[in-house]
């Protein structure tokens, strides 16, 4: 059913290009301009989306033998994440229950044990604690209640989702609205990981709004890659995730081919996002080549960081990794010297205070479904508006 849909939003594709049109909104949206700095609405963006939403932590290759784990910060929550011997995925808060050091160094390796670097208690890879330091001398105390506080996880499509909050479970199945079954044709659960890269940014939704924006891209990247591509969007929507494609005329050139032989890198192409904060863009590096961004919330409302993330579906050679290398370093110019560059300077211009709104378009429905998703969230006060908001998830064709 999958490749279907993919192969009926490709015949609406082409049907735009031929027709030079493109879908719209019914109106122009407006955000107020203080939710991109107000710390009291930041503060509950960070409680109520990113505290509360599953989110997109890893990956499946990054953890692929028992013993792997990642260890990570996010949000102001340190997590760690390890693949159990019973091929299951565990995450869990990574703090030691003795006097709450951070367990593990962030980065990722491989791990019998974990052992706090302060006073060497250890846990195993179910998270109980296995190991006290001079347990004789220590005192009288229930092993069983000292493990490392679990969070809830699940992994779909190749891809490591966690929540933040102890206690609190999560529905991945809900949360995707079935588009965990379209990205499935990434093929994420057979790439390798390749490289990785950090670079810091504006407001979490500031930087956000860029991945959904192709009405900037012949504008601001004019002398990167801008002019090969139109200004014009198309948004399909699986509740609050989506993906943008374009009415490129270089679509057409399926018309020359038997739909059942349409090849899914052509059908399953644009960028792909999965809510709040992940972006997934193809290139070709001798053989196809992700750039799955991760972004995070800084410490302030002003600040956010982009993990970006390079994932091979081929085994590159010494040659391979010259050209995947070369591509880490044209999109690092890319988003930090074009789009972060130009974000960094709308965060200071928009603290004067001078426009007291941003617009959305009518063909920037991505960013009008984005901002609707974030406002609907904050609203919703407790579980049961938070579930009724992920209930009225519907996948939109555009």
């Amino acid at each position: 059913m999958s490749r279907e849909t993919l192969v009926e939003l490709t015949r609406r594709t082409m049907a735009h290009a031929k027709a030079g049109t493109v879908p719209t909104e019914p109106n122009v949206l407006r955000v107020p301009a203080t939710n991109y700095y107000d710390r009291d609405r930041w503060a509950l963006e960070m409680d109520r989306i990113f505290k509360r939403v599953p989110l997109t932590l890893g990956f499946s290759c990054e953890l692929a033998q028992p013993g792997a784990y990642k260890a990570m910060e996010v949000a102001g929550v340190p997590v760690l994440l390890t693949r159990h011997p019973d091929g299951a995925v565990r995450a869990f808060v990574n703090m030691c229950s003795h006097r709450g050091a951070m367990v593990m160094p962030d980065g990722c390796g491989t791990a019998r044990r974990f052992t706090c670097p302060y006073h060497a208690w250890s846990y195993d890879q179910s998270g109980d604690l296995v190991g006290i330091l001079d347990r004789a001398d220590f005192g009288e105390v229930d092993t069983a209640c000292l493990g490392l506080t679990p969070l809830p996880v699940a992994e779909r499509a190749g891809l490591i989702f966690a929540g933040l909050t102890p206690g609190q479970p999560i529905d991945i199945d809900a949360f995707l609205c079935g588009y965990g079954e379209m990205l499935e044709h990434l093929d994420f659960a057979n790439c390798r990981l390749v490289g990785r890269q950090t670079v810091a940014g504006p407001n979490w939704k500031l930087a956000y709004d860029g991945y959904l924006d192709f009405y900037h891209l012949p504008i601001l990247h004019r002398d990167t890659f801008g002019p090969d591509y139109s200004n014009k969007a198309i948004y399909d929507a699986w509740g609050p995730h989506q993906r943008v494609t374009s009415p490129d005329h270089r679509i057409l050139a399926l018309d020359a081919i038997p739909e059942e032989q349409w090849p899914i890198e052509k059908i399953a192409s644009g960028i792909w996002t999965i809510f709040p904060h992940i972006s997934v863009a193809a290139f070709d590096a001798g053989g196809k080549l992700y750039m799955v961004s991760q972004l995070f919330p800084g410490d302030t409302p002003e600040e956010s960081v982009t993990v970006q993330n390079f994932l091979a579906t081929f085994e590159p050679d010494e040659a391979g990794m010259a050209t995947i290398n070369a591509t880490m370093e044209f999109l690092m110019h890319v988003v930090r010297d074009e789009d972060y560059y130009t974000g960094n300077r709308i965060q200071r211009a928009v603290k004067t205070g001078a426009k007291t709104h941003f617009l959305f378009g009518r063909n920037e429905g991505g960013g009008q479904r984005f901002h609707g998703y974030v406002d609907a969230l904050v609203a919703a006060a407790d579980d049961a508006a938070y579930r009724a908001v992920l209930e009225a998830g519907q996948v939109v064709h555009q």
